[in-house]
């Protein structure tokens, strides 16, 4: 799940090689960070929130099939 997220956020940004894309476990939901330069940040969140919204789906159907919670922030 983690190289869907990398892979999507990459193909989204200007400066590629400053995405890291990691993941952490909070109680019983994985939890994937998405950190990229602030200059991209509004390529990755899209206009009213849309790209990221749509990320956050895709990895919440990739999750289901696989049983488990996950959650997308993206950070600075």
């Amino acid at each position: 799940m983690l190289e869907l997220v990398e892979l999507i956020a990459k193909e989204l940004v200007t400066k590629p090689e400053e995405v890291q894309v990691s993941s952490r476990q909070e109680g019983n939901t994985f939890v994937i960070e998405i950190r990229a330069n602030k200059d991209d940040l509004g390529r990755i969140i899209g206009k009213e929130g849309r790209i990221a919204k749509a990320i956050r789906t895709v990895v919440k159907a990739s999750a289901i099939k696989d049983g488990i919670k996950v959650a997308v922030d993206i950070l600075q």
